[in-house]
């Protein structure tokens, strides 16, 4: 057969294959069988295993076909083999999640113990350990960290919380069916206790770091936490029909129905019920809701008041109302929250302690604490007792903006006991509108300590956002004075870690060094001098391959400060400032004048680039790109009057901020017009096809994941339609949103979209999608990549079927980002 065909004219190839639509090929006799693999219509008729035979029986030296996973032709093959090995040791590298002090036995130094982990991309997991070290202080300018020889993994562990002594370790596994929630107490040497919590109490512990609260009493005999409340009731039925009486129990004779469909918190939160609080007697192993609490209130951040001798004791915790629907609360730091105490279960074992003034429980009123402000979660007592302090994203509650300057707060607490609804909140820490040049711009998604006090009793350690940087900030809560202790000259961004004593173990990084672990202390305590001096910490954690050194310390960053064009009278000084841009570039010449420029651009907009590590972009840095990451206006760490500017302006300010950074740094001969390419997620996958629709001509590439590209289409399937009133709208709208928007707000979001732009594209095109995103519903970019094929425009568009809107699972991120590599090289090499 084969050398019949191979005798073939070429006419007589298209009247055979009966495809005279497609082009001729050359002359069959001119060209060698593996050329004809080329042609479309040869290949359409084919089978893999007829042209293996083929070959075979023309006696070609060629031997059966490799078959190419979907999407990698032989020209790119290369370039993924190449890629994905870089790729791996960057993804190998260890991040330094969290750490604890506690007190050594010899009274000398302290013991620190590192929690770790490490993404495992043949499970799709990510690995956990424990590193332990020992401390001392050798000298005023010396420290040193004795480290075990060996991390521990923590196989199966969601949480683990020591107690405040550091005598005990709580671990909690939480079940992946229907099985208990396992509670282990360890003790030094062995695992002391182990609990077993049916789903008849509860479901899952919460460990998603928002409603995530675990807190133990003074005495460490009880547990209060944040779990997933029981699975409701619901209705059976059997071969006869409804059975009376439904219960949460399984039955070989019957079968569940679905029951009432409940509002949930929306993004990364499906399946997950109603966050519930309750406390477990450690000694006993029994588990009680806490009572009290109205069923339609979430709650979270769960932490023990002060003890009052002779009185009950009182949990303190954050409390949600749902209202009419549960609308997004990842990343939404708008939603109303507010302090509450609550009465703690009482178990048999305390009998034994004083007399209670009320063994009763029940119809005891639960105390908003925090009734006069529209927002306030992470509380922290002060060791004393003395005062309550908390954060608060007022700012955002009352302007709609899903995230925008905090503010701190304390209230004093009553050492009788006796709480009160209308307590006085003192503002400490206020809202920065407009900062002055080099001056602290506000608080910004402040994280805090469980125990972050020095020991005056009134001074916090946190980490806060300055600019394009993550800095360590101390707060005195009583005078509200707030100083940057970790270096002011450092473009990294630090973050602290935990507390020695008066001291601070935090970590370092920028987007040219790994994370290293520093320990910074007050370099004069006696007198009233705020200088603060920090030390390196060598460290297991600081490793990465040697390749992964080399190719960091041939890179440079820097962070530019941007003037704007043409603004306006009427904006506000705030709003008037340079915006930055962090630019990180080779420090030697490659082959060409200009390395291509990978514009960045973060999601939210109330988000920001920090100048931190991220393995992601250090891999792109390092395959010959340089990366320009802009902080638009919105962003977080400039000060309120610039992050309210871009409510209602969407699409326009934002992208015209982007254009001008980009031009600045074309001007400052830092950049080619003719080899730039543009990168966003969520929001930044916004301004991403903005770019591409508004300014056709400018990028060479680009590649979006989970990008908004419809607002009119996504209004109605997202997790957050507020979200699109306020961005499109303006604050005004915050209150006036629906889910029956009218035609007229219809007609304005897909104004502001960049689906309007989309018939001036030409830009090549990657997607990147996740298929379970509740924020950024999938349909939104597969229709933008369906009207950029319907135009010739070339797309590549790959669907991540589990994944949400951060694309996050360890195989995902490295499928994400390989093929952002093997795209921008395509098109930019």
């Amino acid at each position: 057969m084969a050398s019949a065909l191979l005798s073939k004219t070429t006419s007589d190839w298209c009247v055979n294959l009966l495809c005279p639509r497609y082009p001729s090929p050359p002359p069959i006799l001119s060209h060698p069988p593996t050329l004809l693999l080329t042609w479309r219509p040869f290949r359409d008729f084919f089978s893999t295993k007829r042209l293996s035979t083929f070959l075979a029986m023309d006696g070609s030296k060629a031997g059966p076909l490799k078959e190419l996973p979907l999407g990698i032709d032989a020209t790119t093959e290369e370039e993924y083999a190449s890629q994905s090995k870089l790729l791996q040791e960057f993804t190998s590298i260890s991040s330094i999640d969290k750490a604890w002090i506690f007190k050594s036995d010899s009274g000398i130094g302290s013991q620190a113990m590192f929690s770790i982990s490490q993404p495992n991309l043949l499970a799709n997991k990510r690995k956990k350990f424990i590193l332990s070290s020992h401390i001392s202080r050798e000298s005023n300018n010396s420290v040193n960290f004795q480290w075990a020889p060996f991390p521990v993994e923590m196989m199966g562990v969601s949480v683990i919380v020591p107690s405040p002594s550091g005598a005990k370790l709580l671990v909690v596994r939480n079940p992946e069916n229907e099985s208990p929630c396992q509670f282990e107490i360890w003790g030094r040497a062995q695992v002391e206790k182990e609990f077993h919590i049916p789903q008849s109490v509860h479901g899952s512990v919460y460990a998603d770091g928002w409603f995530q609260g675990i807190s133990w009493n003074s005495d460490e005999t009880l547990v209060a936490y944040v779990a997933e409340e029981p699975s409701p009731s619901k209705p059976t039925f059997t071969g006869q029909g409804y059975k009376k009486g439904s219960s949460t129990e399984k039955d070989f004779g019957n079968w569940k129905g679905q029951g009432d469909w409940k509002e949930e918190w929306g993004e990364t939160y499906a399946g997950k019920r109603q966050p519930a609080l309750f406390v477990i007697n450690i000694n006993s192993g029994e588990a009680q809701a806490v009572k009290g609490i109205e069923k339609s209130l979430s709650v979270g951040q769960v932490v023990w008041a002060p003890p009052v001798r002779g009185s009950h004791q009182y949990l303190v915790f954050v409390g949600w109302s749902e209202g009419t629907r549960k609308l997004g609360i990842k990343y939404c730091f708008n939603r109303p929250c507010a302090l509450y105490a609550v009465r703690a279960p009482n178990f048999e074992s305390e009998a034994d302690g004083p007399e209670l003034k009320d063994n009763s429980t029940e119809d005891v009123p639960v105390v908003n604490l925090t009734q006069s402000i529209s927002s306030a979660f992470y509380p922290r007592f002060s060791p004393d007792g003395k005062f309550l302090s908390f954060l608060s994203a007022r700012s955002s509650v009352d302007s709609g903006a899903h995230s925008a300057t905090d503010s701190l707060h304390r209230i004093d607490w009553p050492i009788d006991g006796l709480l009160s609804s209308s307590a006085k909140i003192v503002d400490v820490v206020p809202v920065v509108m407009c900062a002055e040049d080099g001056s602290f711009p506000g608080l910004y998604w402040s994280s805090f300590l469980s125990n972050p006090w020095l020991s005056d009793g009134c001074t916090m350690i946190i980490t806060s956002i300055w600019g394009s940087c993550q800095v360590i900030l101390s707060v005195n809560v009583l005078s509200g004075e707030v100083i940057r202790i970790s270096p002011t000259d450092s473009n990294s961004s630090w973050s602290v870690l935990t507390l020695d004593g008066d001291n601070v173990v935090a970590v370092s990084s920028s987007p040219v060094d790994v994370p290293h672990i520093k320990y910074g202390y007050l370099v004069d305590k006696e007198s009233k001098s705020t200088a603060w001096s920090w030390l390196n910490v060598p460290s297991p954690t600081n490793e990465c391959s040697e390749k992964v050194k080399s190719l960091l310390s041939s890179l440079q960053f820097s962070i530019m400060k941007i003037p704007l064009r043409d603004v306006s009278d009427s904006v506000t000084k705030g709003a008037a400032k340079p915006i930055e841009a962090i630019f990180v570039s080779s420090k030697t010449k490659r082959n060409d004048p200009f390395d291509p420029l990978i514009v960045i651009l973060h999601g939210g907009p109330h988000s920001v680039s920090l100048s931190s590590f991220s393995k992601s972009l250090a891999f792109l840095s390092s395959i010959g790109f340089n990366l320009f990451i802009v902080n638009y206006r919105g962003s977080l760490g400039f000060g309120e009057e610039a992050l309210q500017s871009l409510l209602g302006k969407v699409g326009s300010q934002d992208v015209n901020d982007v254009l001008v950074a980009i031009d600045h740094v074309i001007d400052l001969g830092l950049a080619s017009p003719s080899k730039l390419a543009v990168l966003g997620g969520s929001h930044g996958g916004f301004l991403t096809t903005h770019l591409i629709g508004q300014a056709p001509d400018k990028f060479v590439a680009a590649a979006a994941r989970n990008p908004v590209c419809n607002l009119a289409l996504m209004v109605g399937t997202t997790d957050i339609p507020d979200w699109i009133y306020v961005e499109a709208y303006g604050s005004e709208s915050k209150n006036s949103f629906t889910d029956a928007p009218s035609a007229e707000h219809l007609t304005l979001f897909q104004s502001k979209s960049p689906i309007a732009h989309v018939s001036k594209v030409k830009t090549p095109t990657l997607f990147l999608l996740g298929a379970q995103d509740l924020r950024v519903p999938v349909s939104t970019g597969l229709q933008y990549a369906r009207a950029l094929k319907e135009r010739g425009v070339p797309v590549k568009v790959i669907v991540f079927p589990n994944d949400t809107h951060a694309i996050e699972r360890p195989q995902s991120d490295f499928e994400s980002f390989l093929n952002i590599g093997v795209w921008f090289k395509k098109y930019l090499s």
